[in-house]
C-alpha cells in the first residue's frame, strides 16, 4: 500500500495532480478540498490511497490523513463509489462530512450531487458509530453533551430517581452548561433532586 507520495509538483488541476518522485511521475486523483490545500510550492506531500479494481489501479491523493480516512469510510458504504466519495469531499470539508454523519444530518449529506435520500440515510446508518468511535467526541460537542446527558440519566435512574423528574433537571443543567461532563451533570442533578 502506498501511504504517501512526496516529491516535486509537476502539474496541478482541480481534479488531479502529477507528482514527480525520484523520476517517476505519479498521477493522483484529488478532491477540490485537497486542491485548495495544496501550496504553490515545488515540493509537496500528499497522503494516498490505492484503489484496486478488476480493471484498474487508481491512486487518490489527500491533503490530510483525516480526509483519507473519511474517504476510506465512505467507499466502504454500499452504493458509494470512489467518484461519489471524491465528489462529497469536494462539496464539503472532511470536518463537515464527519459532523454531518455524527449528527445524522441527512439534508447535508443529500446536498452532495449524486446522493439521494436513501443513500444519505445508508451513509449515516453505516458510518455513525464508526465516526463516533474513531474521532474525538470533543470535536462533536453536541453529540458529547447528548452522550453525557444519557449517561447521567442512566446513573440517576440506577440511583432510584424518577426518570421524568431527572430528565427535567438534567435538561436544565445541559442547557446552562453545554460542555458539562457526566460527573458534573450528576453532581448538579443531585443538588436539585
Amino acid at each position: 500500500m502506498i501511504t504517501h507520495i512526496q516529491g516535486r509538483l509537476v502539474e496541478k488541476n482541480p481534479t488531479d495532480v502529477i507528482i514527480d518522485c525520484n523520476g517517476v511521475g505519479y498521477f493522483l486523483n484529488i478532491s477540490l478540498h485537497t486542491f485548495s490545500q495544496i501550496p504553490d510550492k515545488e515540493q509537496i506531500k500528499l497522503y494516498s490511497y490505492l484503489l484496486v479494481r478488476e480493471d484498474s489501479h487508481t491512486l487518490y491523493g489527500f491533503s490530510s490523513i483525516a480526509e483519507r480516512d473519511i474517504f476510506k469510510l465512505l467507499i466502504s458504504v454500499s452504493g458509494i463509489g470512489a467518484s461519489i466519495a471524491r465528489t462529497m469531499l469536494s462539496s464539503l470539508t472532511p470536518k463537515q462530512v464527519r459532523e454531518g454523519i455524527a449528527h445524522g444530518d441527512v439534508v447535508l449529506i443529500q446536498s452532495v450531487k449524486g446522493i439521494g435520500a436513501k443513500t444519505a440515510q445508508r451513509v449515516i446508518l453505516d458510518l455513525k458509530d464508526k465516526i463516533l468511535k474513531v474521532y474525538d467526541i470533543d470535536e462533536l460537542s453536541s453529540v458529547e453533551s447528548n452522550t453525557s446527558k444519557d449517561e447521567a440519566l442512566s446513573a440517576l435512574e440506577v440511583l432510584g430517581f424518577v426518570k421524568k423528574q431527572s430528565e427535567r433537571v438534567v435538561d436544565k443543567i445541559v442547557s446552562n452548561q453545554p460542555d458539562a461532563n457526566v460527573e458534573t451533570i450528576i453532581k448538579e442533578a443531585l443538588k436539585n433532586l
